[in-house]
């Protein structure tokens, strides 16, 4: 073993991604190049072969496609369309009305999508031009939808979340089961963010209520009897037991199909978009978990895991303490990394670490996901950002968004320190299985 080569494997793929160097390719050839030195270029090819498939043979790992073919049926059979005026049929009379609908529609798009950016892009096409027609300013408004979207990831399924079981094997329902209370949390924060803005910057965002004209909140919620469906199926599955995690993506998916069928809305073009765009976003993320698979192997090889580890145990530092350098591990980098990418290069440093420390790792996931969501709205590489930004570039500039953001960064900052200081508002639900 040889400490050194790992340390410096581990500061050569940090330079190289600082390069700008695409993430599966830099956490790929570090490993083979770092394996080939140790222990020559045979068995770094046998590794190199071998590990696509011990990666993704993974079962529970089938669960990433599934859910992703769900929530592309549904959005492209337009089963999610009715979410913003349902949440705006029962939300009229509060101050903010438009922007706290937008928020909580969001919370229903990703429990049935799973991904920020679908939910960015989706309820961003929606509820901007709504909200700036309503005279709120259109910084804010898409600030909050750019905000907004990070409940994707939060509130199940999460693909983050099923690729975080997967490297921590813990069970991936019972992080899916925590997230939901802190999904939920940060929606509320969202929401009292617009309603403190309502009353401190009426110019930016209208306290008034929305007018009685429009459709009922018994109408509103029939249009959205589909979403409330699959998420029956899938809730309602994972948590009698019925069926596990992976298993409750299948299920979705059949049910997104089914329910498109019955209400008229499937067809050949919606099976092929949400195909495509299935294989697409499952490759993307299958050859990054590859190259951190090796990367995982690779420290081991070299020691490092065990080395840092000890260190950590040496230096004895307080819960507190290491908190903070994780928080500030994962706000740096996700200001310039995307989630997975970010999730994927720390988790073979950090999981030992946890691990040796006694600390809970469904909390530790859920606690990880939502700081990499609170990267998709910072800057310079806020992805949420760009995705509203290419969505509703007539209404706000980039630099304008990022400044809508920052109240709602705020929020997810004290959200987190919530977290931290009471781990149990993530447990409690789990523990409960």
């Amino acid at each position: 073993m040889s400490v050194e080569t790992g340390l410096f494997g581990v500061a050569l793929l940090f330079v190289l991604l600082a390069l700008r160097v695409p993430v599966a390719l830099a956490l790929i050839a570090v490993p083979f190049v770092g394996i080939t030195w140790l222990l020559g270029l045979t068995p770094a090819i046998g590794i190199l072969s071998s590990t696509p498939f011990s990666f993704v043979a993974n079962w529970t790992l089938s669960a990433v496609p599934m859910f992703l073919l769900m929530g592309f049926v549904a959005f492209h059979a337009g089963l999610t369309a009715g979410l913003f005026e349902a949440a705006k049929a029962v939300l009229r009379k509060v101050p903010g009305a438009l922007a706290i609908s937008s928020i909580f529609a969001c919370s229903g798009f990703a429990a049935v999508c799973g991904s920020s950016l679908a939910t960015a892009a989706a309820m961003g096409r929606i509820a901007i031009p709504e909200m700036v027609k309503s005279g709120y300013a259109p910084s804010f408004a898409a600030g909050s939808i750019a905000a907004g979207g990070t409940i994707g990831a939060l509130i199940p399924p999460s693909i983050l979340m099923i690729v975080y079981g997967v490297f921590a094997e813990t069970s991936v329902t019972k992080v899916f089961v925590g997230g939901i209370t802190i999904g939920l949390l940060t929606a509320v924060s969202y929401a009292v963010v617009v309603l403190l803005t309502c009353w401190l910057r009426p110019d930016i965002a209208p306290p008034r209520p929305l007018d009685a004209k429009g459709i009922s909140a018994r109408q509103a919620l029939a249009n959205i009897w589909p979403v409330i469906a699959l998420i029956f199926v899938v809730f309602g599955g994972l948590f009698s037991g019925f069926f596990t995690a992976t298993e409750a993506g299948a299920f979705g998916a059949l049910g997104s199909i089914i329910i498109a069928t019955l209400t008229g809305r499937f067809g050949w073009q919606v099976l092929r978009n949400a195909i495509l765009e299935t294989i697409t976003t499952s490759s993307s993320l299958f050859i990054i978990g590859v190259g951190a698979a090796m990367f995982t192997r690779f420290l081991g090889l070299t020691g490092v895991s065990s080395f840092i580890s000890s260190a950590v145990s040496g230096a004895d530092l307080g819960y507190v303490h290491l908190m903070v350098i994780v928080v500030l591990i994962y706000l740096v980098l996700g200001m310039f990394m995307e989630p997975f990418g970010a999730l994927l290069v720390t988790l073979p440093v950090l999981l030992p670490i946890f691990r040796a420390e006694g600390i809970d790792l469904i909390w530790f996931g859920v606690l990880v996901v939502k700081l990499l969501e609170i990267g998709m709205i910072t800057p310079p590489v806020g992805l949420n950002v760009f995705v509203i930004r290419s969505v509703a570039s007539e209404y706000a500039t980039v630099v304008q968004i990022f400044r809508g953001v920052i109240p709602f960064l705020v929020a997810d900052i004290v959200v987190v320190a919530i977290i931290i200081a009471f781990p149990q508002l993530v447990l409690f639900l789990p523990s409960w299985m």
